[in-house]
Parts: C-alpha cells; structure tokens; sequence
C-alpha cells in the first residue's frame, strides 16, 4: 500500500491479502495505525519510505493500493512508475484519488485554492489529473469512477476510484 497513512484502510483489506507492505513516509502516520495494526491478522510491514523510490524487486506484486496518495507525492509520476515497475504484468492498482474535476468551473476554483491547499495540508494538490498520471505511467485504465465526495466542496472532493492494470 503507497501512501498507508494511520491504516485506515486495514480493516477493508479482502480475506485473499496474505500480507501488505506499507509505505509510509510519516513515523506519525505508522504510530496512529497502532491498534488497527493490533486488531488484523495480516502481517503488515513498513517497507519504504518514499513511494519514489521503492525497495522492491521488479514484477514482485500482485497488487497495489493507493488511497488519496497522489496528491503529495512530490514526483507522482516516478511513483507511479516504480508501482508498475514493482507490479506483476496484469496486476491492478486500486486507487480512490483526488484530483481535477472533471467540470471546468470547478477546475477553475482548484487552481485558485491550490497554493493554499499545498499549504495548510502538507503539499496536497488538488489539480493533479489522476487518470492522464495513471496512463503516463504505463498503466490501462480498467474501471473508473469519477464523482464528487458528498458533504465536500466539489473544488477539494472531486475523486476518481477504480483500477488501472500493469503492462
């Protein structure tokens, strides 16, 4: 898992997940997923840092997962080709990711309020085109979503969910 946080998404992991290898730049985020580490039975490690520059061999995945990740990764697109370097061929990356809306009104406002945005929360963008990133990188779109996040303004809740396959 890219971006593993306080280990919000542990208690979702399907019963296939045999184990997941954390990555996780922030010793806060890895000390505030404590108890729902405490509370899974999968083998959960913190195994990188930087999702920049990953530790694993090449194809060695069966899967990946990144949730509002993308957005403050300093050099997405390296990431996103070291997630498909480390990939199996055919192996999906599941993604729920923030970005640019789809409604030019809306993008207008996101470039407004990026400044501000990568300011008051940790270099988080909200203009980063997710889908157009994930094609760069290599990967085919397999299912996508794209909504906005109820009880959000749209300008911070425009998100896209679903999959993209490695080569």
């Amino acid at each position: 898992e890219i971006g593993f946080g306080s280990g919000l998404n542990v208690p979702f992991y399907p019963p296939q997940v045999s184990r997941v290898d954390a990555v996780e730049p922030a010793d806060v985020g890895w000390k505030l997923a404590g108890r729902r580490l405490a509370a899974t039975t999968i083998p959960v490690q913190r195994s990188g840092l930087d999702g920049q520059t990953l530790p694993f061999a090449d194809n060695s995945y069966d899967a990946a997962l990144s949730t509002w990740t993308l957005c403050t990764i300093p050099d997405v697109g390296a990431a996103l080709t070291e997630v498909r370097r480390v990939l199996k061929p055919g192996a999906a990356l599941h993604f729920v990711e923030h970005g640019l809306a789809p409604d030019e009104r809306v993008q207008r406002w996101q470039h407004r309020l990026q400044p501000l945005q990568k300011r008051v929360a940790g270099g988080c963008h909200l203009t980063r085109p997710i889908t157009e990133l994930l094609t760069t990188a290599g990967f085919t779109i397999n299912e996508l979503d794209i909504v906005y996040q109820k009880d959000a303004p749209k300008s911070v809740g425009a998100l896209s969910l679903g999959t993209a396959v490695s080569p």
